[in-house]
């Protein structure tokens, strides 16, 4: 059996975030990319819009999301009744800090016929500024649904939105952000480790570089991966995205191998989250203790923001957050 948790003062941290979550009538959220310990304590774990729809249809009246800053502002957003706190207020993305507000509307008023089809990993702000919000289950979708003679911008991902480029034939205008934990991986390091593990499929979340997805089995979102790595009969995968999902995998399939793909000297953390490592048992307790920190919104910009993603559940038949809507890049894996 396992010690229980310690922490603050000799606390039981485990048992008093229960205690606190019954006394504030909370639920817990964590994205894949949380430690196992939190993984382990949320009443939901999955993707952060599912997460924040997941939240929205409960009858809490406290939200404790274990992800980062935008991902706690979307459940604000859907839940604005709500008290929303995020263990660690510091825990950001280097998606939304690549795209500050200002510089954003500054490049849409440069690009007046464009329309702005911005991936969720933005701020409020941008959201606010954008006509439909994708996810990168719902991206494909959407995009079908609009016009090839129609510009668009995408951001703030430059790589899911060269993924969609290429894939369906597109030549959206692409702001130039990425994620510091996809864009860390090696193909020089996965090449080796592929060589070293023949006939493993390689599953890879689009926010990968081209050439990383060049070697992939199978494209998608972090639940998408999920799936496909519960149905796909190989004993052993390579999962290149942030390598904490791999703790769903192993708690559903133990009997199976699943190496997380490798950075750059191929046995760094580089390809860890450094902003969802913020989060911590100790910090989730002490946000539901305190219910801080909180995320405040200023209702019009909720409401901007809101209409943007009321777009996208449009657009993709308000299935988003339960698989991909899209149909993911499969090809056999490498022999």
């Amino acid at each position: 059996m396992n010690a229980p948790k310690l922490g603050l003062q000799g606390l039981d941290i485990r048992d008093e975030i229960d205690r606190l979550r019954r006394e504030r009538n909370a639920v817990i959220l964590a994205h894949y990319y949380q430690a196992p310990e939190i993984q382990d304590i949320a009443d939901f774990v999955g993707d952060s819009l599912d997460l924040s729809r997941k939240a929205a249809a409960t009858q809490a009246d406290v939200i404790a999301f274990c992800g980062v800053r935008f991902m706690a502002e979307t459940a604000k957003i859907l839940s604005p009744q709500k008290i929303v706190v995020l263990p660690d207020m510091k825990a950001g993305c280097s998606l939304e800090d690549s795209c500050p507000p200002d510089q954003f509307k500054a490049f849409r008023d440069a690009h007046p016929d464009h329309i702005a089809l911005t991936y969720i990993n933005c701020s409020a702000a941008v959201k606010a500024l954008s006509d439909i919000i994708v996810t990168s289950s719902s991206a494909e979708t959407i995009l079908s649904q609009i016009p090839h003679d129609q510009p668009i911008i995408f951001g703030p991902d430059k790589h899911l939105g060269g993924y969609l480029n290429r894939k369906l034939g597109r030549d959206m205008l692409l702001w130039p952000g990425v994620c510091i934990v996809h864009e860390a991986f090696s193909e020089t390091e996965l090449l080796k480790l592929m060589a070293h593990h023949p006939g493993a499929p390689v599953l890879a979340h689009p926010e990968c570089p081209a050439h990383i997805l060049d070697h992939a089995t199978h494209v998608g979102s972090t639940r998408s991966i999920l799936d496909f790595a519960l149905s796909y009969p190989a004993d052993t995968m390579i999962v290149a995205t942030e390598p904490r999902i791999i703790h769903q995998m192993e708690k559903a399939l133990p009997h199976k191998q699943f190496i997380g793909a490798p950075g750059a000297d191929g046995n760094c953390n580089c390809n860890m989250c450094p902003y969802m490592a913020l989060n911590t048992m100790e910090k989730l307790y002490v946000a539901l203790r305190d219910l801080e920190p909180q995320v405040e919104m200023d209702e019009t910009l909720r409401l901007a923001a809101k209409a943007s993603l009321d777009r996208m559940l449009d657009m993709a038949g308000r299935t988003v957050g339960q698989g991909d809507v899209g149909t993911p890049m499969i090809k056999a894996a490498s022999a």
